[in-house]
């Protein structure tokens, strides 16, 4: 099992930048795949963006431009950097891993887009 808590959601305006933060309770480096995931009010949960643990980087194309993937090993910590934030990025952003051919979530962190 993995335990995953993120931090650093909030209000920001459009424009703005936030990064979230997914801390461990394994060792990152043991884990292929991490990462984040949204879902908006009446929407389906999806994929932001991942990073394996060759640090290669997959983003969504609503996103890829704009926000950044990063695992830090010594930490045991994945961040996600969002720049130039939109109203539509407004959602609870997931940290997600696949550890042990299954699914880990955290628990969530609200982010919200408006002036």
């Amino acid at each position: 099992q993995v335990q995953l808590v993120e931090s650093g959601g909030g209000l920001v305006q459009p424009g703005g930048s936030l990064r979230l933060s997914c801390v461990a309770s394994k060792k990152i480096s043991d884990i292929y795949l991490m990462g984040w995931y949204r879902q908006a009010p009446g929407k389906e949960r999806e994929l932001v963006a991942r990073i394996t643990s060759g640090d290669w980087p997959n983003y969504a194309d609503s996103v890829r431009g704009r926000f950044t993937i990063s695992r830090d090993n010594t930490k045991n910590t994945v961040y996600l950097q969002m720049d130039s934030l939109k109203s539509e990025d407004t959602a609870v952003y997931y940290c997600n891993a696949l550890y042990g051919n299954k699914d880990h979530w955290g628990q969530g962190t609200q982010v919200t887009v408006s002036s």
